[in-house]
């Protein structure tokens, strides 16, 4: 799932929020310090840890374990790993730099600096290996697979252009690179399965799907054309059927990853005359003849305002397919999904975020009684 980073806010940030990689909860970080949410229900949200101790702007769990990795706004270049039901810091890095992005899988820990990436075996957190001289990414871009299996890490290859290069987090070695806009990149997000991975541009109108392994186009999809559209999040299903994309505007686009409708599709390849044509044109006219190959959005939901940068996620919870939506300003919306329909999806519910700095007067932590979700790595 791709995410906002400490350093990405084009105003004052309210929260930082995000997923955790199999979206069972939801953490929330703030001058309250942060916040562990569960997601077993859509009626409520239960509250599995808080902490109170400091400002946090970056905050990621390890799918349901007791693992919680944080940086802080008063000291951006210290991460610390910590052990929530023990109580206990297990470790903390230094970095030359503000950390603009943390990713975690059962595997590696990645830190994102803005011209250099981190990776720590996440067992001790020994540093690995330093990918350095990086583009300069100043919003922490980056995206690891959740997959430790096919463990994969992508990052911005220029600052200029949409390159991705794909890094082999396990093996530590180059994997491949895919040329994936003409424009640079805004986002990035790995299927659940680690070999496919989904790329949007600052452009933002058109999402497209490659994959790992050969660096092959399998999906495109349009999301619209509006211009100075900021791309927020993507975000595959973790049944892997579906990609979603939210931006700057109202509207969140769910596309379905269906290989029929793109064979049942009339392709521009080079062996048809608008192949053949299209080689001669420009660009601009290219651009708008391979609109015709692109599918549009299965579902949208709407949210109550634009403008805010929100995370993403689509998942079962109870006995339904949900949409979930957690901006920045606080609220998670939570909308129905029938798979089979598709169309403009309802808004079911709406949690308030923002009371967050409740009665945390003692500067404690609290770890829920009933967690069951805590177990280790």
């Amino acid at each position: 799932m791709s995410s906002p980073s400490a350093a990405d806010s084009n105003g004052p940030k309210s929260y930082f929020v995000n997923f955790n990689q199999d979206s069972t909860s939801l953490v929330v970080g703030g001058q309250f310090g942060y916040r562990v949410l569960s997601l077993e229900s859509v009626d409520f949200l239960s509250e599995i840890y808080n902490n109170a101790t400091e400002h946090s702007c970056i905050v990621e769990r390890l799918f349901s374990s007791s693992l919680i990795a944080v940086v802080s706004l008063s000291f951006p270049r210290k991460l610390k790993i910590t052990h929530y039901k023990k109580g206990t810091e297990i470790c903390n890095y230094s970095y030359t730099n503000t950390i603009l992005g943390v990713k975690l899988n059962r595997a590696r820990v990645v830190v994102c600096l803005e011209e250099s990436l981190y990776l720590h075996n996440i067992r001790d957190m020994k540093v690995l290996h330093t990918i350095r001289d990086t583009p300069p990414n100043p919003r922490g871009l980056c995206a690891l697979s959740s997959n430790s299996e096919n463990c994969y890490l992508a990052y911005p290859g220029s600052s200029s252009v949409g390159e991705v290069q794909v890094f082999d987090a396990m093996n530590l070695t180059a994997k491949i690179m895919i040329h994936a806009h003409d424009s640079a990149l805004a986002a990035l997000a790995f299927a659940p399965s680690g070999l496919s991975i989904g790329t949007a541009s600052e452009r933002g109108t058109v999402i497209r799907v490659f994959s790992v392994s050969d660096g092959s186009k399998l999906f495109e999809f349009r999301r619209g054309v509006k211009r100075c559209v900021n791309i927020s999040c993507l975000s595959f299903s973790m049944c892997g059927h579906f990609l979603l994309c939210s931006s700057n505007t109202e509207t969140v686009h769910i596309f379905k990853l269906e290989e029929a409708s793109k064979e049942s599709k009339k392709t521009i390849d080079e062996g048809t005359w608008m192949g053949m044509l299209s080689s001669y044109l420009p660009s601009s006219v290219t651009d708008t003849l391979s609109t015709l190959n692109q599918d549009r959005a299965y579902a949208t939901a709407t949210l109550p305002c634009a403008g805010v940068k929100n995370v993403i996620s689509l998942v079962y919870i109870g006995d339904g397919l949900r949409l979930l939506v957690a901006t920045e300003n606080g609220f998670l919306y939570i909308f129905n999904f029938d798979a089979n329909v598709g169309g403009e999806l309802q808004l079911y519910k709406t949690h308030q975020l923002d009371d967050l700095n409740g009665d945390q007067s003692d500067g404690g932590q609290k770890v829920a009684s009933g967690d069951k979700a805590g177990s280790d790595i």
